[in-house]
């Protein structure tokens, strides 16, 4: 049976507002705030509110059969939580429903998976535990930034302990191979893949209200009669896409919820299902390995890792951001912390592209790539400075690499300690339990006073005690 494995991704990132060569050393504040404020209400307002709803209503019409996956990270739960809390409601409610699979993605989405492996670590791990802490679920399925991937991605991720991982079914990987299976990592076969069909994908967030070509707008019936077509052996089809496509790149009066909802219906008349992607890596045996030396993502037409690292300006603030990077872990300011989760989204460096992708980019308060890169750099010189001044840059790579061998070493030993203490305690409770079995035979063993005894002791009668000598 072909089943449908449908996924949205929920990501913004915090505004930076003009920051002046000037405030360099003067001012440590770099975000936009009524910028930030006033653009969460608009998005939530005019597609994630609705669509979640839709989603919502979906799973309840069609009871439980419509399925349904979603990552979100961790900066967009931050200020969603502020600025848009009926959308982490809302998402709580769909979490309730049992059809909902929550995937982990770096907290940041930043691109740390390109240059530092320990970074990229610590950036899912604290996604996961904000999907724990919200939620109750602790996710088994990554999906990366922009669903950026290679065979070292890969390998990483089945180190963590995760099934799988989903990315873009791009040509120049699959070749003649088609994405409509479940394929496994080329380093490790632990870590199944699920990769994007691009062309259906695109069809809903990009293509749908189209009229220029004949077969759009879109409609429920027509889209999954093609899904329906393909060949019988070809079991799963994915369709990855964010889930600001229902409300903002295609609008609300395009009708597009409408066309989501009437998905499963038509669905159930081919014989087609609904999957989460664990759900899929769990039913479905890979079909083989895939390689892929190379990163790859969902965005632009090449589908590589250009759009952030294509020209010499947007590597410059790559290198430098990074540069600092191991220092930003060693230290405990939870302003520098902060601040260095923000400035990773890739949104910062997609701002600086010279590429001509064909699709319009919001650069927001930058009038050209080389506006973003300049505010961008001014404050990543004032970050710089305030790293610096907490582990200065004079000091010797051995002695950088022993500080963080001896932190990385306390947090192995840490751990240890935990999982002795935990080990402690369920001993002790084990004990504690096998103390309370051991005493309530022995509370059963207790003699009760005889019949004979206590009608001895107790006069049967009133008048029985008046005649009774007493005692001397």
């Amino acid at each position: 049976m072909r089943t449908i494995c449908l996924f949205f991704e929920i990501h913004q990132p915090v505004l930076l507002k003009r920051y002046r060569f000037f405030d360099i050393g003067i001012n440590h504040y770099y975000y936009d705030d009524y910028a930030n404020a006033t653009r969460i209400g608009d998005v939530a307002e005019r597609s994630y509110i609705p669509a979640l709803n839709t989603l919502i209503e979906m799973v309840k019409e069609n009871k439980g059969a419509f399925k349904v996956a979603i990552s979100i990270s961790g900066i967009a739960c931050e200020q969603l939580e502020i600025h848009a809390p009926a959308v982490i409601d809302l998402l709580k409610k769909l979490n309730d429903t049992g059809c909902c699979e929550f995937l982990a993605e770096p907290y940041s989405h930043g691109l740390a998976a390109l240059t530092n492996e320990n970074v990229f670590k610590n950036q899912v791990g604290r996604q996961v535990e904000k999907m724990n802490a919200l939620f109750g679920v602790t996710p088994k399925v990554l999906v990366n930034t922009d669903m950026l991937y290679n065979d070292e991605i890969g390998a990483i991720a089945a180190d963590m302990g995760f099934k799988g991982m989903l990315t873009e079914g791009a040509k120049h990987v699959l070749g003649w191979k088609s994405p409509h299976y479940v394929y496994h990592c080329n380093m490790n076969p632990k870590l199944k893949l699920l990769l994007r069909d691009f062309k259906l994908s695109d069809d809903i967030s990009l293509r749908f209200s189209n009229t220029e070509w004949n077969e759009y707008p879109l409609f429920a019936d027509s889209f999954m009669k093609k899904i329906n077509d393909l060949p019988q052996e070809e079991q799963v089809v994915n369709l990855f896409m964010e889930l600001g496509a229902l409300g903002i790149a295609q609008p609300l009066s395009s009708h597009i919820l409408q066309f989501i909802k009437a998905l499963p219906a038509q669905a159930k008349e081919m014989g087609i299902t609904f999957s989460t992607p664990l759900e899929v890596m769990t039913k479905l045996k890979s079909v083989s390995p895939i390689d892929i030396p190379y990163p790859i993502t969902w965005i632009d037409e090449e589908r590589d890792t250009s759009c952030w690292l294509g020209n010499v300006m947007q590597r410059e603030a790559f290198n430098k951001l990074y540069d600092v990077a191991d220092r930003v872990q060693m230290c405990n300011d939870r302003r520098v912390k902060m601040d260095f989760d923000y400035l990773q989204s890739s949104t910062n460096f997609r701002d600086m592209t010279t590429k001509n992708s064909g699709v319009g980019i919001d650069r927001g308060i930058y009038d050209s790539p080389y506006d973003a890169f300049t505010n961008y750099m001014n404050i990543l010189g004032d970050f710089c400075k305030r790293v610096e001044s907490l582990y200065p840059s004079d000091i010797e790579n051995e002695e950088l690499n022993a500080l963080l061998t001896t932190i990385k070493n306390q947090d192995t030993e840490i751990e240890k300690l935990n999982k002795e203490l935990q080990k402690t305690k369920e001993k002790l409770e084990d004990e504690k339990e096998l103390k309370k079995t051991k005493a309530a035979p022995k509370a059963k063993a207790e003699k009760k006073p005889s019949v004979k005894k206590a009608a001895e002791k107790k006069p049967a009668t009133k008048s029985a005690a008046k005649k009774a000598p007493a005692k001397k």
